[in-house]
């Protein structure tokens, strides 16, 4: 019962606000998405963005639009890995655009559609989530709110790759879930403005 996710006044006010700032942020980065794409193209074989299937809100799947970062061959076998420090699947441009966190700027449009909000916990991918959720218990108790393109555990936890790191995150999407406020939404912000300008962790 402390998981209410009966706040209709937040509610609506977060929709609004996740519906303004992803066109904002399509309008005013799209050029640079743009030049981006171009560049992924020239560098490796494969196309310029990727889809990916991963867990929303109460556990229905969607596919997420990224910006490639990997070879196009990264994942040949079909299984779910995670993504290593010094990851060799990762280009040279996939490295910069991964610190920058320019990689995750397509996943606006799927802000703007509502599959996912700007702030909430990140959205995994199936194979992970069947695992994680019969090791941990409550995991799927963050599914409750909209995963988001940045989060409460992302701004305090470093990029996660294993289960250890995955229960650590696990209770700051927890917090979120159970606190969230347009505050804090906005703090997390904030918070990921100077993670950008200022990157640690980023794989």
């Amino acid at each position: 019962d402390g998981f209410s996710s009966g706040r209709r006044l937040s509610t609506a006010f977060k929709r609004g606000f996740d519906i303004f700032l992803s066109f904002l942020l399509l309008a005013l980065t799209g050029p640079i998405i743009i030049l981006f794409a171009v560049l992924i193209k020239l560098e490796s074989r494969g196309g310029s963005f990727f889809k990916q299937e991963r867990v929303g809100l109460y556990g229905q799947t969607f596919s997420i639009l990224k910006l490639r970062s990997m070879r196009a061959d990264a994942e040949a076998g079909g299984k779910a890995i995670w993504a290593a420090e010094n990851d060799p699947r990762v280009t040279r441009i996939g490295s910069f655009i991964r610190k920058v966190r320019i990689d995750e700027l397509p996943q606006a449009w799927s802000v703007l559609k509502g599959e996912m909000s700007f702030v909430g916990p990140r959205p995994e991918r199936p194979q992970f989530v069947d695992d994680l959720q019969t090791k941990m218990p409550f995991y799927a108790e963050r599914h409750i709110v909209k995963p988001g393109i940045t989060g409460w555990a992302q701004v305090n936890y470093p990029y996660g790759a294993s289960t250890e790191d995955a229960r650590h995150k696990l209770e700051y999407d927890l917090y979120y879930a159970k606190n969230y406020t347009p505050f804090l939404d906005l703090l997390i912000i904030l918070q990921t403005i100077r993670v950008v300008l200022w990157p640690v962790g980023a794989r």
